[in-house]
């Protein structure tokens, strides 16, 4: 189970089999590099914990825990967790007790702890950081609890079969990745964040959500200062390391406020990282460098001409679950740069989620607006025009009207669905073998995506799509995204922008100071003004996209083929699928998209030996 991560932990490795508890742990040394080894007991030997990630109030919570008596061996971040758990948790104590150790961290964590202070029930304790940044599957065989920072390390076990959720595959198709509770193996479950779960022979599984976004008021707008503050305060709280530590750059606000902040605290040229594109439409690296020059940063640049190959030969090891964000294959370049100049980068990902910087929530703004002026009959006839009317993908944006008459006709939840939704479920459906689809009819990815966004009891639309995006998007292909392209070059990543203190202050402000004059982050680029160009303020917003549509058409072209071919007829109707690839290479309709997400899906399917699908 340990070699199948070495690539998280490729300089230590670690094993301790007492009792009923069998843990193995790999080390990526970032803190206490002679002492940290892990897993670490206490000096009774009756407790044991692990933990991935970075603890970073590790030193005044060690401070505080050695004045009421606590005995440290290490002097490792992780070992405040199991000195918290020994002083708050007493043998047999309730969930809500345990709950109380990761409230007291601030970091990203997974962890494990295994208590043997009852010996006639022994219990395990996993717990995961508020927001998602660090993985944690588990799986409850006859055999026990297994679990792991990835799940391939309970397939490595042997103790499940290596079966794909039919359910999974729908949401897979709808919304390019599969999230939420259940993985998309069969009998292998994701912890979601903000939650620990304990397991006892005894008990079996007890889980408990221990933290959660704000869900009763908004907060009031920004005091003048306090939004920079708090940027320097988080970025500085990241810059503990006992190796080299630098931050990835691009031409964007967030990693720009982070290199800037990052600079300021350390007194000293800070290192950055940025990759250029061939492509430039999508290259910021001009704008990077301008920037790092102005921070007197030393500052590492390479082109980069991304080999299409390279995200179905070699990235699907890493991704456990089928991924189809094509940003995936520039996230691994950008991460396998960095890797060669330091271990630690942060990053900026987060502000757009935080301050509603994606193009989505001004469209969501808009039609909402619109929503509440027509009333129910304008929304009816909205709704009906929109059913008729043409798509027009081929059409100047003037007359592509279809998707913002048919938003403002649904409920609001529906309406952002369809802005992060792949396709629809109908859509996805019709693409599936006769029988996989009557077996499946019931469910409906929207609906778990709409568990969430009707928790908030806030009358902002804008605020419900976020809160829902903080437990759907966010961690389950953002976040997952950004861990597993990292950790397979044995990088870590800090996101300081995701502090948990930072989310709960911003991300429910009023609406009218995330988007006006129809942009989004206006409350962080207002703020950040005084410090940053107008040109990283003000410039058009690029991304890590990829050429799918010129792929799938040539380099990828026969791959795709194989794909479409090689698909197992149990899960897909191939007469549909092959039509959509012919209709796609004559140039007639655009549906790189599917082709992509099916490409993806085959190649994880094979790299992984998922043979079957089912409940």
């Amino acid at each position: 189970m340990t070699d199948s991560i070495e690539h998280r932990g490729p300089d230590d490795e670690g094993h301790l089999i007492k009792g009923p508890f069998a843990l193995g742990f790999r080390r990526l040394s970032i803190i206490d590099l002679a002492g940290g080894h892990q897993p670490i007991e206490d000096t009774s030997g009756e407790v044991a914990v692990m933990g991935n990630g970075e603890i970073y109030n590790f030193r005044e919570l060690r401070a505080d825990l050695e004045s009421r008596g606590a005995q440290f061996s290490t002097g490792s971040d992780i070992e405040n967790i199991l000195h918290l758990y020994r002083e708050a948790v007493r043998p047999g104590a309730g969930i809500e007790d345990v709950a109380k150790v990761p409230q007291e961290l601030i970091g990203m964590f997974a962890f494990a702890i295994a208590d043997g202070r009852d010996p006639n029930n022994p219990r395990l304790v996993l717990g995961r950081d508020r927001l998602g940044i660090k993985p944690l599957y588990w799986a409850e065989t006859a055999e026990g609890l297994f679990f792991g920072s990835e799940v391939k390390t309970i397939l490595a076990s042997g103790a499940t079969d290596r079966e794909m959720r039919r359910e999974a595959l729908l949401d897979y198709l709808v919304q390019g990745y599969c999230g939420g509770p259940e993985s998309a193996w069969v009998g292998i479950h994701r912890l979601e964040p903000g939650h620990i779960l304990t397991w006892s022979a005894k008990d079996g599984v007890r889980m408990h959500r221990y933290w959660d976004l704000p869900k009763d008021e908004l907060r009031a707008a920004p005091e003048e200062g306090e939004i920079t503050e708090w940027v320097d305060r988080v970025v500085k709280d990241r810059l503990v390391a006992e190796v080299p530590l630098g931050a990835f750059l691009s031409g964007g606000i967030d990693s720009t406020a982070v290199a800037h902040s990052m600079a300021s605290s350390l007194g000293e040229p800070p290192v950055l990282c940025t990759v250029g594109f061939q492509e430039k439409s999508h290259d910021e690296l001009g704008i990077a460098e301008v920037t790092a020059k102005n921070l007197g940063a030393v500052h590492h640049t390479k082109i980069l001409e991304p080999d299409p190959r390279a995200a179905i030969d070699e990235l699907p090891w890493f991704y456990d679950e089928p991924l189809a964000d094509p940003s995936t294959l520039p996230t691994w370049l950008v991460s396998k740069v960095a890797r060669e100049q330091v271990t630690v980068a942060l990053s900026g990902d987060g502000g757009d989620e935080t301050f509603a910087g994606y193009r989505r929530y001004v469209h969501d703004v808009a039609e909402n607006r619109v929503r509440s002026l027509v009333g129910a009959p304008g929304r009816g006839l909205s709704r009906a025009v929109g059913s008729v009317y043409p798509k027009l993908d081929w059409a100047p944006r003037v007359f592509r009207a279809k998707t913002f008459l048919s938003n403002v006709g649904a409920d609001p939840a529906r309406a952002y669905w369809h802005s992060v939704a792949h396709m629809t479920r109908d859509a996805a459906a019709g693409l599936l073998s006769g029988d996989l689809a009557r077996e499946i009819e019931d469910h409906d990815p929207f609906d778990h995506f709409r568990s969430h966004y009707d928790r908030p009891d806030i009358d902002c639309p804008l605020y419900r799509a976020q809160y829902a995006d903080f437990h759907t998007w966010l961690p389950d292909r953002i976040l997952s995204k950004v861990d597993r392209a990292s950790m397979a070059v044995s990088l870590e990543v800090r996101v300081p922008l995701l502090d948990h203190r930072f989310v709960e202050r911003f991300a429910h402000i009023p609406a009218n100071q995330k988007i006006q004059g129809g942009r989004g982050k206006h409350a962080l680029r207002e703020a950040l003004r005084p410090r940053l160009s107008a040109e990283v303020l003000d410039g058009k917003k690029r991304g890590f996209d990829t050429p799918l549509e010129a792929w799938t058409r040539g380099p990828l072209k026969e791959a795709t083929r194989d794909a479409v071919e090689n698909l197992p007829e149990e899960w897909f109707d191939r007469a549909k699928l092959r039509r959509m690839f012919d209709a796609h290479q004559s140039g007639r309709v655009n549906h790189d998209r599917l082709l992509w997400s099916l490409l993806v899906l085959e190649h994880w399917r094979r790299r992984h030996g998922v043979a079957r699908i089912s409940a």
